[in-house]
């Protein structure tokens, strides 16, 4: 430990209102009067000198939907890496490295065209991908 040194050098910190050496004496650096240089002077955030602010000026648009589930998508045709006879879960798909997140569950859509008789297990499906499976020779199942 007594063997370590300093790794940088450090600049001293900037010492205002210190004399005439420094070049910051006097008023250091704020300037003569005014609200700006008084302590604790200064206008609050998106103050714009009394004009009205850029935040009221906008008009209020939308909504959001704070109870949104958004659900991560796998389609039909994304299946086929699977064997026969495979019971597709999200925890398989995740494994397999398909989905990098489960968010609110996994949805699953008909996108493609699907040749493995599976059994699929997920939160949600569109309808075009329940028929897919289900002409594949495959089941349902929502979880």
């Amino acid at each position: 430990m007594h063997e370590l040194s300093q790794s940088q050098s450090r600049k001293a910190r900037k010492r205002v209102g210190r004399g005439p050496g420094s070049g910051l004496g006097k008023t250091a650096g704020r300037g003569q009067k005014g609200q700006k240089a008084r302590s604790g002077g200064g206008v609050r955030l998106g103050f714009e000198g009394g004009q009205t602010t850029l935040a009221r000026r906008l008009p209020k648009r939308g909504f959001t939907n704070f109870n949104r589930k958004e659900y991560a998508i796998i389609n039909v045709a994304d299946l086929n890496r699977f064997e026969d006879g495979t019971h597709v879960t999200p925890q398989l798909l995740k494994e397999t490295g398909m989905l990098k997140k489960q968010l609110a569950g996994v949805k699953v859509l008909g996108e493609g065209t699907l040749e493995k008789k599976l059994t699929v297990s997920a939160a949600k499906f569109s309808k075009s991908a329940e028929e897919a499976i289900v002409k594949a020779g495959g089941t349902v199942e929502v979880l």
